[in-house]
């Protein structure tokens, strides 16, 4: 996507900035599980957006300074695709919450370098996981500076309503309905057996229907017998 600054000079925004999305599978999987269930915690609210390894430019003529968040989302924006978030065209709104996955690449220096872009560029909640490690952290907007949050096992999230908790010592993510996020196989799974358990719900009420007509037709053919010998229906 390009920006016309003036009849003589356009500024190009480069959308990849040669990085791979993800180091490993590892890695790649939490960004796709906490993105995929992000989208799904939202999916009716058509005014938060969400992306994953998208470059976000906070300044207009700036295309230098830039960041890939592994997964960000931005609330009062429209949901659509987009081939990057230039600020300036989305009403200057900065996404409020950031996930960053490490690796082996995204530590030290690096790390430290989008941490202050997060703090300056107006980031309200900052999460990082370590899945090697199985640690996370996170960092909220308290008087214009992220601070660290001291306790994470059980915080919830207040702009995303999503709970964190460690379970034998691995991250899981709890929607504000309290099911948790799931990878594409697991869920593959979960509705596999929701169509199992319908199926049986099925077959209960099939045969209780065939034993409910077999009792009517005993019914009759007791009635059909009684009106035989002679007998009225009331005896």
């Amino acid at each position: 996507m390009s920006v016309q600054l003036s009849p003589f000079r356009e500024i190009t925004y480069p959308e990849s900035d040669g990085q791979p999305l993800a180091d490993n599978t590892l890695q790649w999987e939490w960004i796709a599980t906490i993105k995929g269930g992000l989208d799904v915690v939202f999916m009716d609210d058509p005014n938060v957006f969400i992306a994953g390894d998208l470059l976000w430019y906070p300044e207009e003529g700036n295309n230098v300074l830039r960041v890939a968040p592994d997964v960000l989302v931005a609330f009062g924006r429209p949901k659509g695709h987009r081939r990057s978030y230039l600020q300036w065209l989305e009403n200057h709104v900065a996404p409020q919450v950031v996930f960053e996955i490490l690796s082996h690449s995204n530590r030290g220096p690096e790390l430290l370098r989008k941490f202050r872009f997060y703090e300056h560029y107006g980031v309200e909640e900052y999460y990082i996981h370590d899945p090697d490690e199985a640690v996370v952290s996170g960092w909220i907007r308290r008087d214009g500076a992220l601070v660290e949050i001291p306790q994470m096992q059980g915080w919830k999230s207040p702009r995303l309503g999503v709970r964190f908790e460690m379970d034998s010592g691995e991250l899981r993510l709890y929607g504000p309905d309290g099911k948790p996020f799931a990878t594409y196989v697991e869920m593959y799974q979960q509705v596999g057996g929701e169509r199992q358990r319908a199926e049986q719900e099925r077959q209960r009420a099939e045969q209780e229907r065939q034993r409910a007509e077999q009792e009517r037709q005993r019914a009759d053919r007791l009635a059909a017998q009684l009106a035989a010998l002679g007998a009225k229906p009331q005896e």
